[in-house]
């Protein structure tokens, strides 16, 4: 049934065969839209999901185990561990954030190359009881060149234990 354009009936039988097919194909570009659209959701809501807050070490100790990202730099006056013959997959170092809160730092993987060198660390991850064990880490390396470019940013992944 089709609308009816003429005047005392709502609803009228298709007399033609081309509005039959008319009204099939836009049932299916319903479908399609609507598919599109949950799709799209679907990937905003997953992208969400999977951000971290950035924050610093003082907003990660009032929420143990919740995920942030932390701003800071290392701290060169206290000890870099990395012991490759021991276990190459852990690395600990001592970071300030931007509010000048210091925290150790445990990161499951190789330690970056150049990384004492490094002027901003970007680290990815969740403080669980005095240390934060970061999944990830990002350092701005200093420029090679003397013009005043910004240095090379350099993203480095745990290891996964699974």
């Amino acid at each position: 049934m089709v609308p009816n354009t003429e005047r005392g009936t709502k609803w009228r039988i298709a007399s033609e065969p081309t509005e039959k097919i008319e009204i099939e194909q836009m049932k299916k570009t319903h479908i399609i839209g609507i598919i599109v659209i949950a799709i799209a959701i679907g990937a905003i809501i997953s992208t969400v999901a999977d951000a971290a807050t950035y924050a610093d070490f003082g907003m990660a100790q009032q929420f143990p185990g919740k995920e942030f990202q932390v701003v800071g730099e290392l701290n060169k006056d206290k000890a870099i561990a990395y012991s490759p013959e021991q276990n190459a997959n852990e690395f600990s170092f001592y970071m300030v954030d931007k509010s000048g809160n210091e925290q150790k730092v445990i990161f499951n993987g190789a330690k970056p190359q150049d990384f004492e060198r490094s002027e901003q660390v970007v680290i990815t991850g969740s403080l669980e009881g005095e240390e934060f064990y970061a999944d990830k880490i990002l350092m701005k390396c200093p420029s090679k060149y003397q013009d005043g470019e910004a240095g090379e940013l350099m993203e480095i992944t745990a290891e996964s234990n699974s």
